[in-house]
């Protein structure tokens, strides 16, 4: 008698793989991604160190992108992780980890679906920002006023 397989309603989110993404610290963060973030459900993807949440993905993660260098973009940190919030496509947002070695960027979108009901970015931040905290630190954010000029 043949064996019935039962399976989650949502496919495999299909993702690139980032340049990086055999880091082992980008391993790290990857066993440690939470199940759910917000009311949004952890999704299987198909490639290494990625992440993604709800149907349809409304946050994907991926470790191990090249570190950005310095920017005008705004800087916010939480929990003691600095984020670079790039705001072009709003209401998707990409947020990149600045100081941090290897990269972590997240795309998300904060108005999904027929209600318009994203995803919230505190609450995205507020749970990756832990997990990517044990990823080592080569540099941080500064204001304006702190910014030393490039020549």
């Amino acid at each position: 008698m043949a064996g019935i397989g039962l399976t989650g309603c949502a496919a495999t989110v299909n993702l690139e793989p980032a340049d990086g993404s055999d880091d082992p610290a980008c391993a790290e963060v990857s066993v440690r991604l939470p199940g759910a973030i917000g009311d949004q459900p952890r999704r299987w993807t198909d490639a290494q160190a990625t992440g993604a949440w709800g149907d349809p993905a409304t946050i994907l993660l991926t470790c191990g992108v090249t570190a950005p260098g310095p920017t005008t973009m705004r800087c916010e940190t939480v929990a003691g992780v600095d984020w670079i919030i790039d705001e072009t496509d709003a209401p998707r947002f990409r947020v990149t980890t600045y100081g941090r070695t290897p990269a972590v960027e997240i795309y998300l979108d904060t108005e999904v679906g027929d209600d318009g009901a994203g995803v919230s970015s505190r609450d995205v931040l507020d749970a990756i920002s832990p997990i990517v905290a044990t990823l080592p630190v080569d540099g941080q954010c500064v204001g304006r006023e702190d910014a030393t000029p490039v020549p």
